[in-house]
């Protein structure tokens, strides 16, 4: 009789942090119709960090911003966890962007006349919040902003203006964190400044992080990149390099 044992399998499987199903998004009617999403169905892990990336029109920063519940799609389904967009009303669907999702954009959208403490901590003074001034100061820890706390926007560069947008999403702890082009308007180090703490609070802090970018060498920091063409997703990549992706981006262009 065999003594063997059978090896346990450790591998837990992948949490998700939002997810679509056939998801679609169409502009115009007739001989003008965009079909700017057409039938996509992914997922996004929740403790990663994922890049979207495609040629212009591909329907990048649609994707984003259905998934993000600030667009509506036309047909399909959008989830946050296991919350159903579609599903819900304006209130449901402006409290599901305040408390559970971050956003950080190619504009920084900083408050000139508030400090970088007063701009980090605004989305909760707005939701009526104190927060958790623990994890608050982790973040700023995380950032490298402790001393910047008392400088104005004007006062700061954009990087650290980006980095201040970065810990003002993280503030809320939220469930998700979207980024549309957040390095888009950064030099070559202020972009990888951000890139690398925003890298840091995925390992560190166990966020999770969807960003849209062109850029190789800010997706090279995403632990899997999603290739959109036509609205179709149509390639993904684990562990990218900025070679890898330029030599895969090519083949778009071909």
């Amino acid at each position: 009789m065999s003594t063997m044992a059978l090896e346990p399998d450790t591998k837990a499987p992948a949490l998700i942090a939002a997810h679509t199903i056939e998801a679609s998004k169409i502009y115009g009617r007739g001989q003008t119709e965009v079909r700017a999403l057409d039938g996509i169905t992914v997922d996004f892990a929740a403790h990663s960090f994922t890049a979207i990336m495609g040629p212009s029109g591909s329907g990048k920063s649609t994707l984003l911003h259905c998934v993000a519940g600030l667009d509506s799609l036309t047909s399909g389904k959008v989830f946050i966890g296991e919350d159903d967009l579609s599903a819900m009303d304006d209130r449901q669907l402006t409290l599901l962007r305040r408390d559970r999702i971050g956003f950080v954009f190619q504009a920084y959208n900083l408050v000139p006349t508030l400090t970088a403490w007063e701009n980090v901590r605004l989305p909760l003074r707005l939701a009526g919040r104190k927060g958790d001034n623990e994890w608050i100061h982790t973040v700023i820890e995380t950032m490298g902003l402790t001393d910047r706390l008392d400088h104005r926007p004007s006062e700061l560069s954009g990087g650290q203006q980006q980095r201040v947008a970065v810990a003002r999403a993280l503030a809320t702890r939220p469930q998700i964190i979207f980024g549309d082009e957040p390095t888009g308007n950064l030099d070559s180090r202020s972009g990888t400044e951000v890139l690398t703490f925003m890298r840091r609070a995925v390992d560190d802090m166990g966020q999770t992080i969807v960003i849209v970018t062109h850029d190789p060498r800010a997706a090279s920091y995403a632990d899997r990149i999603i290739f959109l063409a036509d609205g179709r997703v149509v390639d993904e990549m684990q562990h990218p390099t900025p070679d890898l992706v330029l030599e895969r981006m090519k083949r778009f262009g071909e």
